[in-house]
């Protein structure tokens, strides 16, 4: 059986490994280690390490989102 690899979605405890803000991305380099960016540090480090990259999951388009209507 061959297994595959799949990052888990990121919540809002997952923290940026530059800055410890809400991570967006999660980028998993060879060997399976992976890395945390916020929105910020991705945009200015994306260049670089997109190419390397052998999965990125992006979840920027939440910064955008309205939070959720209170259901009290």
């Amino acid at each position: 059986m061959t297994q595959t690899l799949t990052a888990p979605a990121l919540s809002a405890t997952d923290r940026c490994d530059r800055c410890n803000a809400q991570a967006y991305v999660r980028v998993i380099l060879p060997g399976g280690a992976d890395l945390l960016f916020c929105g910020h540090h991705w945009n200015r480090h994306e260049p670089v390490l997109r190419p390397q990259a052998i999965e990125v999951v992006d979840e920027t388009h939440r910064l955008n989102e309205a939070p959720a209507a209170d259901s009290r």
